[in-house]
């Protein structure tokens, strides 16, 4: 009796990823990357050569790597690939895998998805997070949604706003902060690690230098090449009912790669908890005395 066949597994990950690209592919119309439609077509979607033309690589070399043929393959193209077929980042990890590249770490991928709505699933997270201050932020740390609590508390009232200028430029969020320069070289060194997780990307590089200018203590922090994880951290802020002490949190969703959820818990043996609750009655009372003066 014959034991089980034998199958090279790179034989198995070439052919899986012949299928995974032509199948992506074929769900990409020509409109949707700016193509005229033309004429018939005798498969669905993208021809071989529009995809290698949109990501910048010879149209022999798509073939092959379509192909599954034993090419020399860079992160840098497939990242290119990647965004021609609109891939998420589930769908690139798994490209890199099918292609024989350690896949980049999960939260370094930051597609520009900017254009798409924030689940509202996201946004009842934060709301439900209140009397606690929450809010989520791009990849860049563009201010996208903030509850209530954010709002009064942290100033987080203009949605696109950028977390980062705001912490050096905004004078008023500044003085709110009693531990700020103890928390800055922090905040620039987790901004520094979420950059350096996205190799190439400019969107990172526009906000560190149109900050340079503009604040010298960014500047010079900057320059110390410091590099931390975006780790829970301790922040003191005052505000009209007293000091508020958090422990702040930040999460990724699995789904978005480009979103931050921003968690704000008061910290234990303060009564920043029975504070909140007072911030927010208080706006809640002068909102509604608005409307009746209305």
């Amino acid at each position: 009796m014959t034991g089980p066949v034998q199958v090279d597994p790179d034989t198995v990950r070439r052919a899986n990823l012949r299928e995974f690209l032509v199948a992506r592919r074929a769900q990409i119309t020509p409109e949707e990357v700016g193509l005229a439609p033309g004429g018939r077509r005798r498969t669905p979607g993208l021809r071989r050569e529009e995809v290698a033309v949109l990501a910048g690589v010879g149209s022999s070399w798509y073939q092959w790597l379509e192909q599954g043929r034993d090419i020399t393959v860079s992160s840098h193209v497939l990242d290119a690939v990647g965004r021609v077929l609109k891939l998420n980042e589930a769908e690139t990890r798994h490209l890199y895998a099918l292609a024989g590249l350690n896949p980049p770490p999960l939260g370094a991928i930051c597609p520009h998805q900017a254009e798409q709505p924030v689940d509202e699933a996201l946004v009842r997270l934060v709301d439900a997070w209140l009397p606690n201050p929450g809010h989520i932020v791009d990849c860049y740390w563009n201010m996208v949604v903030a509850n209530r609590t954010a709002q009064l508390a942290l100033r987080m009232t203009d949605p696109g706003v950028n977390c980062l200028h705001q912490y050096f430029l905004d004078d008023i969020y500044r003085e709110s902060v009693t531990n700020w320069e103890e928390l800055a070289p922090h905040v620039v060194a987790s901004y520094r690690s979420e950059m350096t997780a996205n190799p190439g990307d400019e969107g990172f590089q526009e906000v560190v230098e149109a900050l340079i200018p503009q604040s010298p203590e960014f500047a010079a922090l900057w320059e110390r090449q410091d590099v931390a994880h975006n780790s829970a951290r301790s922040k003191t802020l005052s505000s009209k009912v007293g000091a508020l002490h958090f422990e702040s949190v930040v999460l990724a969703v699995p789904n978005r790669a480009d979103l931050r959820v921003v968690l704000h818990n008061p910290q234990a043996g303060t009564d920043t908890a029975v504070k909140l609750e007072r911030l927010l009655a208080e706006d809640e009372r002068r909102n509604g005395l608005r409307l009746v003066a209305g």
